[in-house]
């Protein structure tokens, strides 16, 4: 009687396998949903795009739905994750707010899938974000270094005692936000290529500057 004999390495060999498709699917999610948003996005095209079948989308996901919501959350954790890499707490204050918005502007030139990403979910009224308890929690981490380094700046004297650390964020944010998602009706309204090496460069330094300034007593 021939005996079965399993590969070691084939059950790791497996997961691998479906580690590789559950990424390559959020990649191509990310990709899609932040071209065509939630609404004119197709489940076949993210599919065909990352290499596998469509009905792993459903196995690992269970919507499209559920697929949005999981490539949201995908893009958020990759930018708290580079925050939190910043270290702030082992700069002085003004430096760790100089590289806060230095790294918020430079994340936003380097990611515009971040950017139609938000923008289609305001468009949906921030729904998806709103079932998604893991999002909500992901930001408190964050948002307790940014009070800790507002608190060390208020003791040293370099910052107001008045801003709060979401306030600030909001700020920091939507200075380059603002910038980024509308960069191609700015440069057409002001006739200058704001899009350009030159332009990011100094538009980079005036909002490190003008974030500084605000903070400054």
């Amino acid at each position: 009687m021939a005996t079965s004999l399993k590969t070691p390495g084939a059950p790791a060999a497996t997961k691998r396998d479906a580690s590789s498709a559950r990424a390559a699917l959020i990649a191509a999610a990310v990709a899609e949903f932040s071209r065509k948003g939630f609404a004119g996005a197709r489940v076949d095209e993210i599919a065909v795009s990352a290499g596998v079948n469509k009905q792993l989308v459903y196995h690992y996901f269970d919507s499209k739905q559920g697929l949005y919501l999981v490539a949201l959350e995908a893009v958020y954790a990759e930018i708290r994750e580079k925050e939190q890499k910043l270290s702030l707490g082992a700069l002085e204050p003004l430096d760790a707010m100089a590289q806060l918005v230095g790294f918020s502007f430079d994340y936003l030139a380097e990611h515009p899938e971040f950017i139609a990403l938000l923008t289609d979910e305001n468009r949906n009224q921030g729904s998806h974000i709103l079932a998604s308890e893991r999002l909500q929690k992901m930001h408190s981490p964050f948002i307790e270094m940014l009070e800790a380094t507002l608190e060390r700046g208020v003791a040293q004297g370099v910052f107001r005692k008045d801003f709060d650390a979401i306030n600030l964020y909001i700020s920091i944010a939507g200075i380059s936000y603002f910038f980024f998602s509308n960069n191609h009706t700015l440069s057409a309204i002001f006739g200058k290529p704001l899009g350009s090496r030159g332009a990011l460069v100094q538009r980079r330094r005036h909002v490190i500057e003008f974030a500084l300034n605000a903070l400054r007593p």
